[in-house]
């Protein structure tokens, strides 16, 4: 099983944790924009079935299968339809931003639960393998939501930071951006995948997850 771990983003022996936190951020993270737009007043993605928290309606099979390949991947994008409400600009930045902002609600949660379970000594008799196996869960609980969190803002199509400079920017500002969205996406790519972008770009921007986890444990009052 050697060559699988080395295959693998993520040890193997953690693979099941690592699949029920990116299916929870996923389908929470697609539930949030379709739902939003729902309420907005766009039927578009509760007709195509996206308003449910079935992963199966959310979940990418390449996206989710790069994801423990390379660390990178992503879920069905939610198809909106900003003309349909009554306030496209403001509602369409409201629809784009839900999404991330549901993957830090979910960090916020797991780092409840972290300060609960660990500090208040509710596993303190419990056996060493069932506090591994919570602690593990809880980790990957947090860092993958903050890491959703913090990729899905960068703006750079397809991601939802875009869509957020899309609504926030003028119109003839946007039309330019439409036409240029394929060299977006390009760029996105090449920070993606070539190392050295990665490591200027990506690298600094994940390194602020451990400063995001301390900031929400103060704010429950309590510090690691």
């Amino acid at each position: 099983m050697e060559w699988l771990e080395r295959l693998l983003w993520f040890p193997l022996d953690e693979f099941p944790f690592v699949v029920i936190s990116l299916v929870l951020a996923f389908t929470i993270h697609e539930f949030a924009h379709a739902y939003s737009a729902y309420k907005f007043g766009d039927n578009t993605a509760y007709d195509a079935g996206r308003v449910t928290l079935n992963p199966a309606a959310h979940l990418d099979v390449i996206g989710t299968i790069l994801i423990f390949l390379v660390g990178f991947g992503w879920a069905k994008p939610v198809p909106v339809n900003r003309g349909r409400f009554k306030y496209p600009r403001l509602m369409g930045i409201v629809v784009s931003a839900v999404g991330p902002l549901s993957n830090l609600f979910l960090a916020a949660v797991g780092i409840l639960l972290a300060v609960l379970v660990f500090q208040t000594g509710w596993l303190i008799d419990a056996s060493i393998g069932v506090q591994n196996a919570v602690e593990t869960f809880l980790r990957y609980l947090i860092v993958l939501n903050i890491g959703l969190f913090l990729f899905n803002l960068i703006p750079l199509p397809p991601l939802d930071g875009y869509r957020i400079i899309e609504d926030l920017v003028p119109h003839r500002i946007r039309l330019k951006m439409d036409r240029n969205v394929q060299w977006g996406m390009f760029l996105f790519l090449l920070i993606v995948f070539i190392p050295p972008l990665r490591a200027v770009t990506l690298t600094p921007l994940f390194n602020q997850t451990e400063a995001i986890i301390s900031s929400i444990a103060r704010f429950y009052g309590f510090f690691y």
